[in-house]
């Protein structure tokens, strides 16, 4: 196998993981994407089209990230909901991933944001509501990352397919 072939699988693998990795937080996300077009610039033996697909594809999974970012915190604030609360949610999720497997991570940060936000509230039903709220921003986050995610891994394939074709 040559070094291009075994660099587009690599890239390829690296990309679906990313792309699982926005919604798995346990996976790395975005970041590896970033990587894995890179090494198909420096890598792949596409030439200055390498480079155009980690340009474009780079560009995708950055504003999947800002994106993400900017809409989960803007329906956080709208929701007087603070960082804390996210953080021990993720803090539930470490240990949910541990205590249940498959879905523990899921379930871990639902019921660390819970607490935290009935231990801020004082009210269940506050703290529920909140809660929710908080859930619907972080899954909108995780959605639109994805999109991106999916996009960038597109732009790859289309990458791969032209410099095959032109081979």
């Amino acid at each position: 196998m040559d070094t291009t072939a075994l660099t587009a699988v690599l890239v390829g693998l690296a990309l679906a993981v990313s792309v699982a990795g926005t919604i798995v937080p346990i996976l790395p996300g975005s970041i590896l994407g970033l990587l894995a077009l890179l090494a198909w610039a420096l890598f792949g033996g596409a030439g200055w089209g390498g480079w155009l697909v980690f340009a474009v594809g780079g560009a995708l999974l950055a504003s999947g990230m800002a994106a993400s970012a900017v809409l989960a915190g803007r329906r956080l604030r709208e929701r007087s909901i603070p960082n804390r609360s996210v953080l021990i949610g993720a803090v539930g999720a470490i240990v949910g991933m541990f205590a249940i497997p498959v879905v523990g991570l899921f379930v871990g940060f639902a019921l660390g944001l819970l607490l935290s936000e009935w231990q801020r509230t004082r009210h269940l039903r506050g703290a529920a509501s909140s809660s929710w709220a908080a859930l619907k921003a972080t899954g909108l986050g995780i959605l639109v990352e994805f999109g991106f995610a999916c996009a960038a891994a597109t732009v790859w394939v289309v990458g791969l397919w032209v410099h095959l074709a032109t081979r």
